[in-house]
């Protein structure tokens, strides 16, 4: 593996851990067990680390939010979509926990995860119209669904800020990535209601496997 790979690759670990607040760039020299200037031989500094480490998610979530090609969307897919979403707040659950600090502190970074919000909102559009056309959801106007996926987008975005308020310091206890995929089962419910009957039983129960019991105190 490269050396700049691998800052990216620790760095993320360290700032998913600690929070990206608590690490510096030299507290991740030292997990590299490398010198300062070799890391700023790479990155000049801790906001170019996180920049690239968005690019690479950014990535990731353009691979897999689109329309299959060459044949109809199958419920399956929906599932697919939830289950990548969910895993890919959790690898990259520090750049959603402290996301408007971030955005504040990098005008670049800014810049780009708004034209990435806009693409995503439209690649759930998208999916929403493809599940019309295989017959899977009810039709839909154009702005109906794209206030959907705007609902869809802030449910995703907006989970863990929301974990963060509830189980604060513990929020990373392995336990608690039940809590993340719980954010699957919130979507699923706004999405049940609009399914045809036949997929609608399906859906509710693959939705049951991701109800976490301890979310909210009774």
């Amino acid at each position: 593996m490269k050396t700049k790979e691998r800052i990216i690759l620790e760095s993320l670990d360290l700032f998913n851990e600690r929070g990206e607040r608590n690490v510096s760039t030299n507290h991740i020299a030292a997990h590299l067990n490398m010198s300062p200037g070799n890391l700023y031989y790479h990155f000049r500094n801790k906001n170019e680390i996180i920049y690239q480490i968005f690019k690479n998610y950014e990535l990731m979530v353009d691979t897999y939010l689109r329309v299959p090609e060459g044949r109809a969307i199958e419920i399956e897919d929906l599932l697919s979509y939830l289950d990548a979403v969910f895993n890919g707040l959790w690898a990259y659950r520090f750049l959603h926990r402290d996301l408007e600090h971030l955005l504040d502190s990098d005008d670049s970074l800014r810049e780009d995860y708004r034209a990435f919000t806009l693409r995503c909102v439209n690649g759930i559009t998208e999916i929403i119209a493809a599940l019309e056309e295989s017959d899977i959801f009810d039709e839909q106007t154009h702005e109906q669904r794209r206030t959907k996926a705007l609902n869809v987008w802030l449910i995703v975005t907006n989970w863990m800020t929301f974990l963060k308020t509830m189980f604060g310091a513990d929020q990373d206890a392995p336990s608690n990535r039940n809590a993340i995929r719980h954010g699957v089962y919130q979507v699923l419910d706004f999405i049940v209601p609009h399914l045809r009957d036949a997929e609608r039983q399906q859906v509710v129960e693959f939705q049951a496997s991701y109800c976490f019991k301890g979310l909210l105190p009774e």
